[in-house]
């Protein structure tokens, strides 16, 4: 089965000898939860593995336990941090998020990529890590968009929003540690995510990036 680009390329699947970590990263509110859904539901890529990130943070409505997020109590998420079991841990926004180390071995060990989902103090922790992984970088059309995005969420007191803005500011100012950065335009987030298939693509037919310090 082969995935298909922008304009209709075919992109290779991936060698399963050959798996990448792959990170997409971006500042609060510029869409990477709808990014992820919108790869998922291409449905081309089956050599694709989505680690679900835990997180101490309350479950939004919208959210699914397991599928969003997986979403554990402090207690529950510092005795896996303290076991190891996290590939990378941080408090962002008053809250903890980390990666589950078994997830991503038993993707690559599937010989699928791991894509993650995390933030840009993750995604510095991981490619420290694993300085094979490739680090995608989603950007807003513009800073006011952004703000407007985190407003219309109506998930956060105005004390997180500012919070998250101003957080927001200081993570665009490392797009430059990425390895590639896509702008998510608005209204056009398959094109966003038949971006991100296309940057992997590239990627896989370089192959210089086999994950193997994980």
């Amino acid at each position: 089965m082969s995935a298909h680009g922008p304009g209709g390329r075919t992109a290779p699947e991936a060698d399963p000898a050959n798996p990448m970590l792959v990170i997409i990263s971006g500042p609060s509110g510029v869409g990477k939860d709808t990014i992820i859904e919108a790869l998922q539901k291409r449905g081309h890529r089956p050599d694709y593995h989505y680690v679900v990130t835990c997180t101490t943070r309350a479950r939004r409505a919208s959210e699914i336990d397991g599928v969003s997020y997986n979403f554990v109590t402090p207690t529950e998420f510092a005795a896996l941090r303290d076991a190891g079991d996290l590939l990378e841990a941080n408090e962002v926004h008053g809250n903890w998020y980390g990666t589950p180390r078994d997830g991503v071995r038993a993707a690559l060990a599937g010989g699928q990529h791991a894509i993650l989902k995390i933030d840009v103090q993750g995604a510095r922790v991981v490619k420290a890590c694993v300085p094979e992984a490739l680090l995608i970088f989603v950007v807003p059309p513009s800073v006011e968009t952004l703000v407007e995005h985190l407003k219309a969420r109506r998930t956060e007191s105005a004390e997180q929003l500012e919070i998250r803005q101003r957080n927001a500011a200081i993570e665009l100012e490392r797009k430059d540690d990425y390895d590639f950065v896509v702008e998510n335009q608005e209204g056009r987030v398959d094109a966003t995510a038949a971006r991100i298939e296309e940057i992997i693509a590239q990627e896989e037919r370089r192959g210089s990036r086999r994950a193997v310090t994980v």
